[in-house]
């Protein structure tokens, strides 16, 4: 069975948008720390405009990443952890092949 044709319980699916939200959190709050930066550091009409292209790409990649579908939950759950926006412990919810496979795709990005 691949990846993408995994069956998720009720309980699975709480847990993964728990993870989820949790992950999304951290990188907007990741994203919002860098903008506050950036933006106290901004001395130019220049500057203004190099935070809005910052704050539109930051918008394409989270948007990107942060992909709610449960064919996909795999994979953008081991993006997350790799990003170090989702602790993998708040996944234990999941059934052993779910973790399994996450566990797969963290190992074959570590050897890339």
């Amino acid at each position: 069975m691949a990846f993408n044709d995994l069956s998720w319980s009720p309980s699975e699916k709480k847990v993964a948008r728990a993870a989820f939200d949790k992950a999304l959190e951290v990188a907007l709050g990741k994203t919002l720390a860098e903008f506050k930066k950036k933006a106290s550091d901004a001395a130019s009409f220049s500057d203004m405009w190099e935070i809005e292209d910052y704050l539109r790409q930051q918008r394409r990649n989270l948007e990107q990443l942060f992909d709610y579908r449960y064919s996909q939950l795999i994979l953008v759950f081991a993006s997350l952890i790799r990003k170090g926006y989702l602790d993998e412990k708040l996944l234990a919810g999941l059934s052993q092949d779910k973790r399994e496979e996450i566990s797969r795709f963290l190992a074959w990005h570590a050897r890339t």
